[in-house]
């Protein structure tokens, strides 16, 4: 069986790493030139080719920004593909993908997005495990192929990863809550302190706090500000009701309702009693 992967950063190089087995050809697509000579030397994929080899390919996987992935789906929808090919996308928001996708392919695409990540970026931050044990949240399965969920499931099983069924709707606003706000919240931390105080007094006093509030802020601009862009206005609502919140806190700290600030941090304690 052979797979084609387009995007040969952290997401598609751990994808080909951890399925070395499962596959008998890695076909690492890239328009990077550095990131194809690094997939092949740390032996991400077996072979660099061109989008055209897709045509070839039993598995196809999206591994770019969200609008790429679009562009993408437009030109497999003119590819004489596989009639049973399976073509899965790791976009982090997924109801732009799934209405924009061509209708003679849509049967063959299950709309994926694994809650896994770093925040470094490119073939070298590839690891083998980084799928093992995470949730993969599967959108709109009705539309998609029977063959081509079983072939997913069957990779996703052999990843060991969780399956979540779920709506691309949904997804998109839960997501906006527990991945794209964060973010946007480690940016302005990143970006309020480096207006406040010069490096050497960064470096000397952050601690664990800091180091893991402001641990996204490394994440790559380019493409979560295509995230953002996508989920819009998912994001404005999450961001409303984090200020609110803020607000809260404010206030409290102003007025020195003490009390009431602690009570109002124990709530927040009850989050880690479910995760």
């Amino acid at each position: 069986m052979v797979c084609g992967i387009v995007g040969l950063g952290l997401m598609g190089g751990s994808f080909g790493l951890a399925c070395k087995g499962y596959f008998d050809k890695i076909i690492g697509i890239d328009h990077n030139i550095r990131h194809q000579e690094d997939a092949l030397k740390l032996g991400l994929v077996d072979e660099i080719g061109h989008f055209e080899d897709l045509k070839q390919a039993d598995v196809i996987v999206l591994a770019i920004p969200i609008r790429g992935i679009i562009n993408a789906l437009n030109h497999l929808s003119k590819l004489n593909l596989k009639k049973d090919a399976l073509i899965i996308d790791f976009g982090s928001t997924k109801e732009s993908i799934v209405n924009e996708c061509p209708k003679n392919i849509r049967k063959n695409l299950v709309a994926s997005h694994p809650m896994a990540g770093t925040e470094y970026s490119g073939p070298q931050a590839a690891i083998a495990d980084l799928y093992y044990n995470k949730v993969m949240v599967v959108c709109n399965i009705e539309d998609s192929g029977e063959e081509q969920v079983k072939r997913a499931f069957d990779i996703y099983n052999y990843l060991k990863m969780q399956i979540k069924i779920m709506d691309a709707k949904e997804h998109d606003r839960h997501a906006a809550f527990i991945s794209h706000m964060p973010h946007i919240v480690s940016f302005s931390i990143a970006n309020s302190v480096l207006k406040q105080e010069d490096k050497d007094h960064i470096v000397t006093l952050a601690a664990g706090g800091f180091r893991d509030m402001s641990r996204l802020a490394k994440s790559n601009p380019h493409m979560w500000k295509d995230i953002f862009k996508e989920n819009k206005k998912n994001l404005l609502d999450s961001i409303e009701a984090f200020k609110s919140e803020l607000k809260k806190a404010k206030d409290m700290i102003e007025n020195e309702k003490w009390e009431e600030l602690e009570e109002w941090m124990k709530t927040g304690n009850q989050l880690h009693k479910i995760m």
